[in-house]
């Protein structure tokens, strides 16, 4: 999933939108999947065998935005005892896809959904990531099944995990259900989403973990200009993401109690990356005393506020050296955690979209059964951290190109202008060039002078450069 949300509305002829469609092509995105691939998802649609558990008595629902159809996910919360139990159904992508079949071979060539600001290109065909295997309303789906029971301080007790036909019968939103929680409307399943999640906060904060509630930016074109706006998650939107960490870590210590799997890991931020970020906040004029930590930080920012905002968006720069760690036959790794989580934690909620997840659910699926995992997720081991390294890559590479084309639109009738930044990076080798961030807009641009830049100071810049068909933003000191 991106790290840095931004989505563009307006006609596909705009120029915005133009430019989009034309950076696709630049940087060879896959486009339309092959016949091949079309065909046999069509078979799969047709062919999938359901199940043998049945759990379509189970009123599961789904919370996405309004307008998505490729449904990972569905949940139902209930009271066991003094505690609580989840049930999260999750997509089963491996009921549809044959091992080195056309379907298969595609995914492993495209690895993530990747998002652009108008449109996403998908990891599978839309007639199985937002038809068959999508987990719609009213419609039965055979789902990966976990069952998490938790004690009264939302502590995991026990956890189950098998293949199951589930049955949403709701497509809820994050405001439909905030709005229903805060007014007291919301039946208990819903209800319970902010209890829980408010407990697994609580013990996130307790085990020294960070959630950042990153803002998705929105960029408007108004009378041939454009305007930038936030949109700050709702605590439903926490919740919600702490039931899918909440899984991610079960699958972890299932995988690691059976000696085989996939760990999605991160080694603490070095000292450097920490430093930037309190320049940065020194830019945006975050208030961050040198005895408050970055998790504390962290969690007193409010995304409402714009400075706020644009420096949770540079908090996820933290989050670049995060990858996917393979082990089996009880050989540990060195590394079993996720520095941000602050535990064990894998990826597996998100397989309609992401590649490594059809793999960790089946290694969890066996470890649970006692049975051996598929040879075609064994086989597919030594390579897939690799293969996933790559698609990050090309995900990383797809979202700095939007942010800079968004950014070159944003600006392009101001070159010129002349604005006030904070220098928050100096190259080591070149001191009169560096990175300058912008008290408003929100932007980050590379700027250019004669004499050494003044590290973590305030300072006039003038913008030089703003084309959205060469995306890039320079400045140089007024």
């Amino acid at each position: 999933m991106p790290r840095r949300h931004i989505r563009v509305t307006g006609a596909p002829e705009a120029p915005l939108r133009a430019a989009l469609t034309a950076l696709r092509t630049e940087l060879g995105v896959p486009g339309s999947f092959p016949p091949e691939v079309l065909a046999e998802a069509e078979r799969a649609a047709k062919a999938s065998a359901p199940p043998s558990y049945d759990a379509t008595d189970i009123p599961f629902f789904t919370i996405d935005p309004p307008t998505s159809t490729d449904l990972d996910q569905a949940m139902h919360l209930s009271r066991q005892g003094t505690g609580y139990r989840v049930r999260y159904a999750i997509a089963d992508v491996a009921a549809f896809v044959v091992p080195s079949g056309a379907l298969d071979r595609e995914a492993y060539r495209r690895v993530t959904t990747l998002y652009f600001p108008d449109e996403k290109v998908p990891l599978h065909p839309e007639l199985l990531s937002e038809g068959a295997a999508s987990l719609l309303p009213d419609q039965d789906r055979p789902a990966v099944l976990w069952t998490i029971n938790l004690d009264g301080d939302g502590r995991t007790l026990a956890v189950d995990v098998r293949r199951a036909l589930v049955r949403s019968r709701a497509k809820l939103d994050y405001a439909g259900v905030q709005k229903q929680i805060d007014e007291a409307t919301a039946e208990e399943p819903m209800a319970l989403l902010k209890e829980i999640g408010e407990l697994r906060e609580a013990l996130e904060v307790e085990r020294g973990g960070i959630s950042l509630s990153v803002p998705e930016q929105e960029i408007v074109e108004r009378d041939h200009t454009y305007e930038l706006a936030y949109r700050a998650p709702l605590p439903a939107d926490g919740w919600n993401s702490q039931i899918s960490l909440l899984t991610g870590m079960a699958a972890a210590d299932l995988m690691l109690a059976a000696g085989t799997g996939i760990l999605r890991t991160l080694p603490a931020a070095p000292d450097g990356a920490v430093g930037r970020l309190r320049r940065t906040a020194q830019a945006l004029h975050v208030d961050w005393p040198h005895h408050v930590s970055y998790a504390e930080l962290v969690r007193s920012l409010d995304p409402h506020r714009p400075n706020h905002a644009a420096f949770l968006q540079e908090c996820t720069t933290l989050l670049r050296g995060a990858g996917y760690t393979v082990f089996r036959d009880g050989a540990l790794p060195d590394i079993t955690t996720h520095s941000a989580v602050a535990a064990p934690y894998a990826h597996c909620t998100a397989p309609l979209r992401r590649l490594a997840d059809r793999h960790t659910s089946e290694i969890c699926l066996a470890a649970a059964a006692g049975t051996p995992v598929p040879d075609w997720v064994t086989a597919a081991l030594d390579t897939l951290p690799a293969r996933m390294a790559e698609g990050t890559r090309r995900a990383g590479t797809v979202e700095r190109a939007c942010v800079d084309l968004v950014e070159a639109a944003l600006l392009k009738d101001r070159v010129g202008e002349v604005f006030h930044g904070w220098v928050v990076e100096v190259e080591e080798r070149q001191p009169a060039v560096g990175t300058v961030q912008l008290e408003s807009p929100a932007v980050i641009g590379r700027i250019e002078g004669t004499d050494a830049l003044p590290l973590g100071e305030r300072l006039r810049v003038r913008l030089t450069q703003a084309d959205p068909e060469a995306p890039k933003v320079r400045f140089e000191p007024d």
